[in-house]
């Protein structure tokens, strides 16, 4: 589980583009939250704050306690090692298997043959794909290889998972099973935001939505219990 804090958050880019204005929010430890908006609302650069791809002009972020503007450059691979992240566009490397694909995060981090064949085959299996491990990514469909990219985020066992447009590119069905993974993830205790322009299959799911536009945050919907969520 990890608690993500924004505090009086800015981000500027070269040139003074406002790319994010005055945040302040959290991801409470264990919860499942959406980040809505159009494109060039400030989404995914939020989501490289967290991961410190990106470092915030004013303000601070605070992960489980830790500020990351204080992070030294050797301590920022140990603080992605506990972040999931899933892109819409899957970013898999076609000259290697599903297996080999899931693995990469292990092996940068140096884990034994014995613990990443069990960790890869954990994640694969959970994903629905162990019988896929061999294959090329480019011989599955884009559902399949969105699973390997999930995969490929939880085989560290993060207490974090970042999402940015995780069904961008799949239609309606897909994206339900999608977001079914990801709730699953959740209810063992990992803390899930994602950042979707799908509003249709947002607002018929119960949990916390955060809207953004041009770098502010205009509203929130506050999480629903099961019986209030609107009904398929």
């Amino acid at each position: 589980m990890a608690h993500v804090r924004f505090d009086h958050v800015s981000m500027s880019y070269p040139g003074g583009h406002q790319a994010l204005l005055d945040l302040n929010f959290e991801v409470e430890q264990g919860e499942m939250a959406f980040l809505t908006g159009h494109s060039g609302a400030g989404k995914s650069t939020l989501l490289k704050l967290i991961m410190r791809m990106e470092k915030t002009t004013q303000g601070q972020i605070l992960v489980d306690g830790v500020n990351l503007n204080r992070l030294r450059a050797s301590q920022i691979p140990f603080h992605r090692r506990r972040i999931g992240v899933v892109f819409q566009n899957h970013q898999l490397l076609f000259d290697r298997s599903v297996f080999e694909n899931v693995a990469l995060p292990l092996r940068i981090s140096g884990y034994s043959s014995r613990d990443l064949e069990r960790r890869v085959r954990a994640a694969l299996d959970k994903v629905g794909l162990l019988d896929k491990e061999k294959q090329n990514p480019i011989e599955l469909s884009g559902g399949e290889q969105q699973r390997v990219g999930i995969a490929r985020a939880v085989v560290n066992k993060p207490s974090l998972i970042l999402a940015d447009e995780p069904t961008g590119n799949l239609d309606p069905k897909l994206s339900k099973e999608i977001m079914s993974l990801f709730e699953q993830f959740n209810d063992v205790g990992v803390s899930v935001l994602i950042a979707s322009h799908d509003l249709n299959l947002i607002g018929r799911l119960p949990y916390r939505v955060i809207g953004l536009e041009n770098g502010k945050i205009i509203g929130e919907r506050p999480p629903q219990t099961q019986e209030e969520a609107p009904r398929e």
